[in-house]
């Protein structure tokens, strides 16, 4: 994960798991409207993710 994405994560969590997949993109689309903190959460829970 290099600091790019951790950045990205953190202003528009969304963009950053853009090559995750579209369920991941939805999820953090979601937790992200829900409120930022879930989003930003959750973007790196996944960018953290090996698979």
């Amino acid at each position: 994960m290099s600091i790019w994405r951790v950045l990205l994560s953190i202003i528009c969590p969304p963009l950053a798991v853009l090559d995750k997949g579209c369920g991941s993109i939805i999820i953090v689309f979601i937790l992200w409207l829900c409120g930022w903190v879930p989003g930003v959460i959750a973007a790196l829970i996944i960018l953290n993710n090996p698979n």
